[in-house]
Formats: C-alpha cells, sequence, structure tokens
C-alpha cells in the first residue's frame, strides 16, 4: 500500500490552495506563473519536437560549472536520513546498477519536504552497488554534449515530473497530461506493468498500481485505458505527428496504453495494436534520422530511445548524450531549424538525489490532487527563438509541453495537466534574431545509430 498524500503536506510545505495555484506558484520557483501565456505568433513555430530521456535529476546529469556560475539552483551535496552531509561524488553515465524510482521510494525520499531519504531509496543489484549510490553525479566527460545544448539555448532548473512515479505513468503524462483510465477517473496509474509488456497488448495478468485522490494505492487494474490525448486533438485540427518508439509493448510507448490509438487485435496468435493511430508509431526510433533527411518530419513528434541510448541507469551504454545530439544536429542541419522547437527533458528522476522539494496538494476536489508534482527532471530548450544562455527558474511540469502544443497550433485544452501548466513563455523570445545553428560535436554520429542492427532493448522500470 502506498502512504496517503497527506503526509506530504506537513510542516513548511503545506499549500492548502487550489490545484491551480499549486501549479502556478508552488512548484519552487520565484516566479509566478499564469495558466496563460504567450503562444508563439503565427508562423514561428511549425514543429515540435519532444526527446523524452530517462531517469535523472539535474542534480545527477548537470554538474556543469558554467550553468551553475549562470545562476542553476544545482548542488554539490545533499542531507540524509541521518541529518548528514554527503557530497555528491562522480560515476559513469552507464552503470551496472540501478536505483529504485516507484511511487513508494518518492514518498521515502521526499519525506515530507525535507529531501533527505535518499539513503532509503534501494539499490539493485546489492553486489554492484557502489557507496551511497543515490549520491552520486554523472561524470562530465559522459555528457559534453548535454552541457553544450543547455550552455547555448535555455536550461531550466524548475522542470518536475507531473507524477510521483516512474515511466509508465510519466509517458502517460507526456501524452496525455494523466494516468486516469478513464476521462472521468480520480484514480492514476502509479506503477509499472508487473510481468512485462505493456498496455492493452499486455497478458491478462498484468496489472499496474492505482492510487486514489488521498494518494493511496487503492487498487490494481490492467494497463488498457480510454481518455482523450493530445493526438486526438492534432487528428481533429489536421495536424500531423509522429511517435518514434522502442518497440510495440514497451512501457515508454504510450500509444499501446490507449485503447482507442491501440485497438487491440489477435493477429496470427499475438495481441497487436492495429488502430489507425498506430499507423503514427514508427519503430525503431532511429528512423526519425531518416524521415528529417527526406523532409519527412511531422509538425508534432515524439522520439522516445531504446534502452541503450535511454540514459536509464543498468540498461544504458552511455550513448544517450550522443543519440540526442543526432537528432537535434539532423534538425539544426535542415530546413527544419528555422521553424522549430525542441524540448529535451527526462521522464523521471531514476531514484537519483536531488535537494529541490516539489509542492503537492491533498484537497481531494482538484484535478490530480494527491499525486503532482514528482521530482526535478533536466529541460532543454533548443530553438532559433529559445533564449540564448538563459537558465529558467519558472516552473514547468509534462503538462507545459502539452499547453505549447496547444497554443501553437490553436488547439484546445485537454483540462488535464495542460489546463494549470504554464507555457515556457520565459524561455522564448520571437523577437530575437534566430539564433544560427552550429553542430553539437558528441563521441557518436548519427551514421551509428542508422546502421545499429542490435534489436532495441526495452527499459526494466
Amino acid at each position: 500500500m502506498q502512504k496517503p498524500a497527506v503526509a506530504l503536506l506537513s510542516g513548511s510545505v503545506l499549500c492548502s490552495v487550489s490545484l491551480l495555484l499549486i501549479f502556478n506558484s508552488c512548484g519552487g520557483s520565484s516566479s509566478t506563473q499564469s495558466s496563460g501565456g504567450n503562444p508563439p505568433p503565427p508562423g514561428k513555430i511549425k514543429h515540435v519536437v519532444i526527446i523524452f530521456q530517462e531517469n535523472r535529476t539535474p542534480d545527477n546529469l548537470f554538474q556543469d560549472q558554467v550553468l551553475i556560475g549562470r545562476g542553476a539552483d544545482i548542488v554539490q551535496s545533499g542531507t540524509n536520513s541521518q541529518a548528514q552531509t554527503v557530497s555528491l561524488v562522480p560515476i559513469g553515465l552507464a552503470t551496472n546498477f540501478d536505483l529504485s524510482h516507484s511511487h513508494d521510494s518518492f514518498y521515502a525520499m521526499y519525506d515530507s519536504g525535507k529531501m533527505d531519504g535518499a539513503d532509503r531509496v534501494p539499490c539493485v543489484p546489492a553486489a554492484n552497488c557502489p557507496a551511497k549510490p543515490q549520491f552520486t553525479f554523472v561524470q562530465t566527460s559522459d555528457v559534453q554534449p548535454y552541457f553544450q545544448l543547455a550552455e547555448k539555448y535555455t536550461f531550466g532548473d524548475r522542470m518536475f515530473q507531473t507524477n510521483q512515479g516512474p515511466s509508465f505513468p510519466a509517458h502517460q503524462f507526456i501524452i496525455s497530461g494523466t494516468s486516469a483510465p478513464t476521462a472521468t477517473s480520480n484514480l492514476f496509474a502509479a506503477s509499472n506493468p508487473n510481468l512485462g509488456p505493456a498496455g492493452c497488448i499486455a497478458p491478462p495478468g498484468e496489472l499496474v498500481v492505482m492510487v486514489d485522490p488521498s494518494g493511496q494505492g487503492s487498487s490494481r487494474q490492467y494497463p488498457c485505458f480510454e481518455h482523450p490525448t493530445i493526438t486526438d486533438l492534432l487528428n481533429s485540427a489536421g495536424i500531423s505527428w509522429r511517435y518514434y518508439a522502442p518497440s510495440a509493448g514497451s512501457i515508454w510507448t504510450e500509444p499501446d496504453a490507449i485503447k482507442h490509438m491501440c485497438q487491440p487485435q489477435t493477429v496470427s496468435g499475438v495481441l497487436t495494436c492495429t488502430g489507425s493511430d498506430w499507423n503514427n508509431v514508427i519503430i525503431p526510433p532511429q528512423q526519425v534520422l531518416t524521415d528529417i533527411a527526406n523532409q519527412q518530419l511531422a509538425q508534432v513528434t515524439w522520439v522516445i530511445p531504446t534502452g541503450a541510448t535511454s540514459d536509464h541507469a543498468s540498461v544504458n551504454d552511455g550513448s544517450g548524450p550522443s543519440w540526442v545530439a543526432s537528432v537535434v544536429n539532423a534538425i539544426g542541419n535542415s530546413s527544419y531549424w528555422a521553424d522549430t522547437a525542441i524540448f529535451i527533458t527526462w521522464d523521471d528522476w531514476g531514484g537519483w538525489y536531488d535537494h529541490v522539494a516539489p509542492k503537492v496538494i491533498n484537497d481531494g476536489t482538484s484535478w490530480g490532487s494527491g499525486y503532482v508534482y514528482g521530482f526535478r527532471v533536466p529541460l532543454i530548450v533548443v530553438s532559433p527563438y529559445a533564449k540564448a544562455a538563459y537558465i529558467s527558474h519558472a516552473t514547468h511540469d509534462f503538462g507545459s509541453i502539452l499547453k505549447f502544443i496547444e497554443e501553437t497550433y490553436s488547439l484546445p485544452s485537454l483540462h488535464y495537466a495542460d489546463s494549470p501548466a504554464d507555457d515556457f513563455s520565459d524561455c522564448f523570445d520571437f523577437t530575437q534574431t534566430p539564433v544560427t545553428f552550429h553542430f553539437v560535436p558528441s563521441p557518436l554520429k548519427a551514421d551509428f545509430f542508422l546502421n545499429d542492427r542490435r534489436p532495441p532493448t526495452d527499459p526494466d522500470d
């Protein structure tokens, strides 16, 4: 069972206000956010690309002295449950261990807003875990492409994962703004599937934990949901979209968990997604590089990595920064650069230490009550209109990406996380002289990924 969310409201972090106010002013930023904003002027942005990496926090992934010197809120030490100060120590991006990033581990690390429970986050397998594995950061030599992008364009140090758990619900939020099973449900998926393949093509015994409005893990449910998504709005408006993913049954392939997108049917004895929307799910993800080169980039694009390129502890091979650089370089060196906004973010915190406490509420009535926010994740905004060498301290979350898409293409609101979210207005200056793109060097080039014939590695969690 999950601990009730009311436990998160003790002490100085209590915000007895509506969810709208929580998203607008209680997310840790000194900036006051409006649920409205300044949408891009017509014609400025015609393509939106979301690159969704895995399982990192700003304190863990962005120990970049240039960003810190510009005021990015990144620290070099943390506090454990014994009230001891623990220095963060460097490790490689690729590891042979993983940290829990479950809903329970969120509560353990959060500790009623004290952010001193990281040492209570489990590490597995124990034999591979270094001392104090949660209090580590990725050595700078492994992530130089990320640093170069963050230093040149906009880096956000108040980007929050919208949910308080692992990848399956996080990927629901990035395309739907919710992990509720139906449009009217007050439950939210809060865990990964327990057996293997996910979504509407999962085996019958596959279940995910659902939390109720109090934040209590009240039930388990088959992970095939039915509610509106941003792709429905795009379809209605005739806006093209594609979702590049590692495999059909991955917990990172969100369309497989929405019934009307997947339309599961048994084909040759195998439960298979057959819906018309499924034609926009492109496997494997490196096809995005070919599509950009062939002038076939959709107006809205999600780019989901394979396990090897994901930055996910224990499954990545260190190639994630090169993968991201390859996608950005492909866009930057094409005609798409002039009118594209690229959002690079990570789906959850991965169990790594971070010092900024998210603020959550439990009024039992508002959207997402008891289940927002999760911890910080990094954010890089890349565009000719992104503010150059800028640190955004404004509060953003996955709903902000949906709102930006809605405003860019004059779409209605989904009325989920998008409704109260900001729209990244502070990250852009549409009056500035467009930033000239410069190639981002990386250890591996696009050809490596285009010629990689290894079967895509699916995530473990």
